[in-house]
């Protein structure tokens, strides 16, 4: 015995009618204005309310780095003569000017943002090598002494800390220029040195703004 099946070709109505998608529609705009309104300006305002509160205010729009004779002492310093150079100097930034040897110098303090480049690009592997011996010929070391914080750009291209590693590499240069004793400048990076968040969490670093910020007052007429 043959049992034919036949099949159903009736045209189905699709599931969501007119009426419902109008109604899913007007839901989606509604919640848009919702988010817009708490998280583009009930948020924002919030948050500038608590900035005017005493003992935050003064401190809410950020602060001049004092006793810095560089213009650009808060980023990464520029020395005027650069075969004579006083400053420490920060990681490289993907937000530095194009004539900047890759990513060396100061970073565009308006623009946030890492090269996005893969571990495995070839012009990564090219700025490395390039930024290892610029480094290396200024601090007058072997380009195997670099560490590997001075040869990658940090996530946002604006990161003021580097290594205790770096700073140490960087030391001996800044203390020949300066004239400062190698032990006074080796005191003032142990002095902008912080340890692991909670003592677990992260790794030591250095601010190199503050650091740089506490040569001034130590080596008068350095720029």
């Amino acid at each position: 015995m043959t049992t034919t099946v036949e099949k159903d070709t009736e045209t189905r109505p699709s599931p969501v009618t007119g009426t419902a998608l109008r109604r899913q529609l007007g839901a989606a705009v509604r919640v848009l204005l919702v988010l817009t309104v708490l998280l583009g300006v009930v948020y924002p305002a919030v948050i500038w309310g608590v900035s005017r509160l005493p003992g935050l205010h003064a401190n809410a729009e950020g602060s001049v780095t004092p006793g810095g004779t560089s213009s650009l002492i808060g980023i990464d310093p520029v020395p005027a003569d650069p075969a004579a150079d006083p400053w420490f100097h920060t990681r490289p930034s993907a937000s530095a000017p194009d004539d900047a040897v890759a990513g060396l110098g100061p970073a565009d303090a308006t623009t946030s943002g890492g090269s996005n480049l893969g571990a495995d690009a070839a012009d990564l592997a090219t700025a490395v090598a390039e930024r290892r011996a610029a480094i290396a010929a200024r601090e007058g070391v072997d380009p195997a002494a670099v560490p590997p914080d001075a040869l990658t750009a940090s996530g946002s291209g604006l990161d003021p800390q580097i290594s205790p590693e770096y700073a140490a590499l960087q030391a001996p240069r800044v203390a020949r220029v300066t004239g400062l004793p190698v032990e006074r400048v080796r005191a003032l990076v142990a002095d902008a040195t912080a340890g692991r968040a909670l003592g677990v969490l992260g790794e030591p670093r250095v601010s190199v703004p503050e650091l740089n910020a506490s040569l001034a007052p130590v080596a008068p007429g350095i720029r």
